[in-house]
């Protein structure tokens, strides 16, 4: 967790949004420092909770699939298809969405690979998230076609776990996954 850092986040409210009163104030709840606001006035009480995400780590017989971010944060690195749950889905169905959304393609199934913690900076606002990850094998997919969804990533591409660039990898929470998954299929993208 050494890329997690506590960013400051008190004056993320200036005024209740329940009442518009400036007498809101943030304070630590259940041992975190600044996930909790409560409006002196009116009573309301706001707590900044992880976020929940699903992502697929894809192994194919080129290597693993991975996508250049086209946006913040960390624009410009690495990941793997995935993003937030939306309200009423699991992380797998998420997981399976997001794979659709970001390439164009869904496996029949995914299996467990690990869930791990992370920090989220969107529009200068830091979330804490809880990142479930996912694996499947496409080696039996042949040729995948993939459409990248230029919205999100700028290019897909397929990565031996020798080459992985590690340093551009978006996220800590992906670059455990991706590690779990080696460590679990060494011949993921077998080089003949």
């Amino acid at each position: 967790m050494s890329e997690i850092t506590e960013t400051r986040i008190g004056a993320l409210f200036k005024f209740c949004p329940a009442c518009a009163s400036p007498n809101i104030h943030c304070m630590p709840s259940g041992g975190i420092p600044e996930r909790k606001w409560v409006c002196q006035d009116c009573g309301f009480q706001y707590y900044h909770n992880v976020a929940a995400s699903g992502s697929i780590v894809v192994g194919t017989a080129r290597g693993i699939v991975l996508l250049e971010r086209a946006k913040d944060p960390r624009k410009g690195t690495f990941t793997v298809p995935g993003g937030f749950v939306n309200p009423n889905e699991g992380t797998g169905e998420a997981a399976l969405r997001e794979c659709l959304e970001e390439i164009g393609w869904a496996p029949d199934s995914i299996h467990y690979l690990g869930s791990y913690p992370n920090q989220y900076t969107y529009a200068g606002v830091p979330y804490w998230t809880c990142d479930t990850y996912f694996w499947t094998d496409a080696t039996e997919a042949g040729e995948l076609s993939l459409q990248v969804d230029i919205r999100e990533s700028t290019r897909v591409v397929f990565v031996h776990p020798d080459s992985i660039p590690w340093n551009m990898i978006s996220f800590e929470s992906t670059r455990r996954a991706i590690r779990e998954y080696i460590k679990i299929h060494p011949q993921s993208g077998s080089r003949d």
